[in-house]
């Protein structure tokens, strides 16, 4: 039972649930359901879909995640950037509007679901540590520029493609002419009242005297009311019959049964957007997840959060859905609404579910001006450019990785500027690996610690050196090491014993062996004995099963100051180095 317990987290939560865990997840479910209606409308916009797939994306996944995952606040459904992404990679293999691009779309779910049950069946949800923070909030950040851009045209009522910054920026500055004034007039209305909605609509009503929770029902409500308004007043004023774009007739149905497609040539055309979609939304969705389960002192299971999301989009791809993934800002909003367990996400899919039978033919006359500012103000909050001056302060490389991330995917859209970055981030950590800092080392008076001679006033002798290692050794700097050991060596002709501190090695490959007994053979041609010390178990226990011990002209030292007492004659002067 506890090994099924581990793959259906439902089984766990579900023993304790009670009446009160039951009344904050219906409150919650509501104020989600709410905000997810206009949401996922405009969600299917972007991705380039009818509108009902973002309420269809946005039921059975929800159920299966509540089964399957771990975190009990994650909201799962469709997201900004996974929209953009999907329409990005949809679009190259079938035309918008075909048959063919939301089979496309199906498959595509199912591909990114298949490959996220299968890492968490494997356990391997570390791999997306190799996405690195700075690069996701480049991409995130220029995602949110590109989509709020994309989105324009849908504010002005003009013709306007591209997937990069400058062929959208184009197109728009060429159609310019053909804005369409009633379009405009609704598109920037609201916009406005969305960002007033989000900036100041809770304190104005909170000093009215309205109490905190219907406040917060309210601001999160906004966008619904935006709907409403633009709604009634394209119907009212017939502005449909004068050109303003409306989303028009949605099907009043459940969800249908769908069927990805298995052609080769389509499969093999998406697998690498799957790749990205799965890591990008796997990323996104578990630090969402661990922000709000540490709010609550809870914890989440990184590779069942695989298996859950896995879940949630092979059920979008049997449902008339694409792909989906935790959301961020229904997430937080799911969460302050008081949601205690996954139930409340089953409850969310209840309430669209009733939306999709019941209330579609309300949103017949529903601008796609009002969706597309509802974008535009959503996504605007993933934007923080100030990554770009937090990381120049702090690590230029991470800045490097940042600044390429934002420029490329601006400049040459979405899946080649995140490889982009996740290349130089691997490139920046290769090279910084292959000159690792290394210290040499002198005893602080009166203790039994070593610490740098360039920054710490210690005690040294002229005839030892000791060099403490802050890095693995590995292929990439093993040269590196031969050549300072050499170099240092040369220079002081009294040095007769050199001392590994390998207190910070985590790992020595073959290569580093390799070099290691290179080391080991020039000092012992050069009369000079190499020392190892502090090394730890699992590296000790490797170099044991190779011939470096056995052909070491020095000794291995449990600590440094067992080294230093060692090696150091007592009545030979000793150097103080200041600091």
């Amino acid at each position: 039972m506890p090994h099924l317990r581990q793959y259906l987290p439902i089984l766990d939560w579900g023993r304790s649930y009670n009446r009160h865990s039951l009344s904050n997840d219906l409150i919650a479910a509501v104020i989600v359901t709410i905000m997810l209606i206009p949401q996922s409308l405009a969600y299917a916009m972007l991705a380039g879909l009818p509108p009902e797939a973002g309420i269809y994306a946005s039921i059975v996944p929800i159920m299966l995640y509540a089964v399957f995952g771990t975190s009990r606040s994650l909201a799962v459904g469709p997201v900004a950037v996974v929209s953009l992404l999907t329409a990005s990679a949809i679009g190259q293999v079938a035309e918008q509007g075909t048959a063919g691009y939301a089979v496309a779309a199906l498959t595509l779910a199912g591909l990114s679901g298949a490959m996220l049950l299968a890492m968490g069946l494997l356990r391997l949800g570390f791999l997306a540590n190799f996405l690195s923070h700075p690069v996701i909030s480049g991409f995130i950040t220029a995602s949110g520029i590109l989509i709020a851009a994309s989105q324009l045209k849908h504010v002005l009522g003009i013709e306007a493609h591209g997937h990069t910054l400058p062929e959208i920026l184009g197109a728009l500055v060429s159609h310019l002419p053909d804005i369409h004034l009633p379009t405009v007039l609704i598109g920037i209305s609201a916009t406005a009242f969305l960002f007033w909605v989000r900036k100041h609509l809770k304190s104005t009503l909170k000093r009215m005297g309205t109490p905190g929770v219907l406040a917060d029902i309210l601001t999160k409500a906004g966008p619904v009311g935006a709907v409403v308004a633009t709604t009634c007043a394209v119907w009212a004023l017939g502005l449909s019959d004068q050109g303003v774009r409306i989303v028009g007739a949605v099907p009043q149905s459940l969800p249908p049964l769908t069927l990805p497609s298995f052609a080769p040539d389509l499969v093999g055309a998406l697998i690498m957007p799957a790749i990205l979609i799965s890591v990008i939304g796997f990323v996104e969705s578990v630090s969402v997840a661990q922000t709000l389960a540490a709010k609550k002192r809870q914890r989440i299971d990184p590779d069942q959060e695989l298996i859950g999301l896995g879940a949630a989009n092979i059920g979008a791809a049997f449902t008339g859905g694409y792909p989906v993934t935790g959301g961020f800002a229904r997430s937080v909003v799911n969460f302050d609404a008081g949601a205690e367990t996954p139930a409340a996400g089953a409850f969310t899919a209840i309430g669209l579910t009733i939306a999709a039978v019941a209330l579609t033919p309300l949103v017949y006359f529903l601008p796609n001006a009002t969706l597309a500012a509802t974008i535009i103000v959503a996504v605007l909050g993933l934007v923080d450019l100030s990554i770009l001056k937090k990381t120049w302060g702090y690590s230029r490389a991470d800045f490097t990785a940042v600044a390429a991330t934002i420029l490329l995917t601006l400049g040459l859209g979405v899946e080649i500027g995140v490889a982009a970055g996740v290349i130089i981030s691997a490139l920046l950590h290769i090279y910084q690996t292959s000159r690792p800092h290394v210290a040499e080392v002198g005893l602080v008076p009166g203790t039994q610690h070593f610490r740098n001679i360039h920054r710490h006033s210690v005690i040294t002798d002229p005839s030892l050196v000791t060099l403490r290692v802050d890095e693995s050794l590995y292929f990439v700097n093993a040269r590196f090491l031969e050549d300072l050991i050499q170099k240092r060596v040369t220079e002081g002709p009294s040095i007769k014993n050199v001392v590994l501190m390998c207190s910070a090695v985590n790992d020595v490959d073959f290569s580093a062996l390799e070099s290691l007994e290179e080391i080991n053979q020039r000092l012992a041609d050069m009369g000079v004995g190499l020392h190892l010390s502090e090394v730890k178990g699992p590296v000790m226990d490797r170099l044991k099963r190779s011939h470096l011990l056995g052909a070491l002209n020095g000794q291995v030292f449990l600590a440094q100051y067992d080294a230093w007492q060692a090696l150091t004659d007592p009545h030979r002067p000793l150097s103080r180095v200041a600091e």
